[in-house]
């Protein structure tokens, strides 16, 4: 195997940085993000993507400024102690071009918008607070008591939960769909400002959960819903880019 460092006689070869990458659970996500960046180029050229000399060295200038690498001695002995030669390197400055150019023709302002049009209510969202307790009884115990004095939620929050959002008064903030656990989703969407919802057990089974609604907003097609959109019709063309190969994990 090939060294890729060596500690005074102690050598690391790539299998042991392999080894390294799988069991600390950081291989399968360089993996995947190498499949997506050879299945776009791969995109890129079938659809006549075009890259130009200028592109590729004005984006070569642009990787050597950032690294402060302004002279061409500086920019050869940066690679060699990489172990990459100057065709590798262009190489990777023409796929990064190809990934960008292609990305860039998947979700289009006109494909967010017809998105939206079609799936507005998916993106509505809502504000609310909540608070972690250890039991069941409690939680049944703080929701008869919040009833009866709903506005000490926040004071209560600071008091007794368990949450990291206690010091915020239990304010979790803006959430979409999504985000929240199906079951309790349903209902918190459903709900109307200052609505109590609750106990729920949480993720983890050892503790329970009480909402309270604090806002609602319709949809609008905002950065944030835009970016979100933008992402989903990346990733089902990434899915459907996947389907046309045969991917194996060696």
């Amino acid at each position: 195997m090939t060294a890729i460092v060596r500690i005074d006689d102690e050598v690391v070869d790539v299998g042991e940085f392999l080894r390294s990458l799988k069991l600390s659970g950081q291989f399968d996500g360089l993996i995947e993000q190498l499949v997506r960046d050879k299945l776009t180029v791969r995109a890129a050229r079938k659809t006549g993507v075009e890259v130009s000399d200028e592109e590729i060295q004005n984006r070569a200038d642009q990787f050597r400024r950032i690294r402060g690498l302004h002279r061409a001695a500086d920019m050869n002995n940066y690679l060699d102690a990489l172990h990459v030669s100057l065709d590798e390197f262009e190489v990777f400055i023409t796929d990064s071009l190809y990934q960008e150019k292609m990305l860039d023709r998947v979700g289009t302002e006109r494909e967010v918008e017809e998105y939206f049009q079609l799936n507005s209510p998916r993106f509505d969202s809502i504000e609310v607070s909540h608070i972690l307790l250890d039991t069941e009884g409690s939680a049944k115990e703080m929701i008869s008591y919040l009833n009866d004095d709903p506005d000490s939620f926040a004071e209560m929050a600071r008091e007794h939960s368990l949450a990291d959002t206690r010091d915020e008064g239990g304010r979790v903030g803006r959430v979409m769909r999504g985000q929240l656990k199906p079951e309790i989703e349903a209902k918190v969407f459903n709900a109307e400002v200052g609505d109590l919802l609750g106990p729920f057990v949480s993720a983890d089974g050892t503790s329970y959960e009480i909402f309270a609604v604090t806002a609602k907003y319709s949809a609008q097609l905002d950065d944030d819903v835009t970016a979100e959109i933008r992402r989903m019709l990346r990733e089902e063309w990434m899915s459907l880019r996947a389907q046309e190969h045969v991917i194996e994990a060696r």
